[in-house]
């Protein structure tokens, strides 16, 4: 369950991978991507959202309207996930492995 506003709850193995991109937004906010299935995944409290996209429109890049923070978005390159950033939860599964990726070459 993430600290602020907007508060979900999902599902998850307890040891997950993260990705760590290069990209300017998840760079500048340390974002550390969970996927996540939708149907592993629920809002619970809050759900006063703003939404930005850019590019192919495809991503959809969720705030919350209180606080201004991404706490999960839906991802262009998983479109049945949600990306959790794993830095907005209280208590977060371990970490077995974290892939980089380089999306400041190779994403929209």
């Amino acid at each position: 369950m993430p600290l602020w506003g907007i508060r979900f709850k999902f599902y998850s193995k307890e040891s997950v991978e993260v990705w760590k991109c290069n990209c300017s937004i998840c760079r500048l906010n340390d974002y550390e991507h969970l996927f996540i299935n939708h149907d592993d995944f629920k809002i619970i409290k809050g759900g006063i959202i703003s939404e930005y996209s850019f590019s192919s429109k495809t991503a959809k890049h969720l705030f919350c309207k209180k606080c201004g923070i991404k706490s999960f978005y839906q991802p262009r390159s998983h479109p049945d996930s949600y990306s959790i950033n794993l830095k907005c939860v209280q208590e977060p599964p371990e970490i077995n492995n974290i892939v980089n990726f380089d999306g400041k070459n190779n994403y929209e």
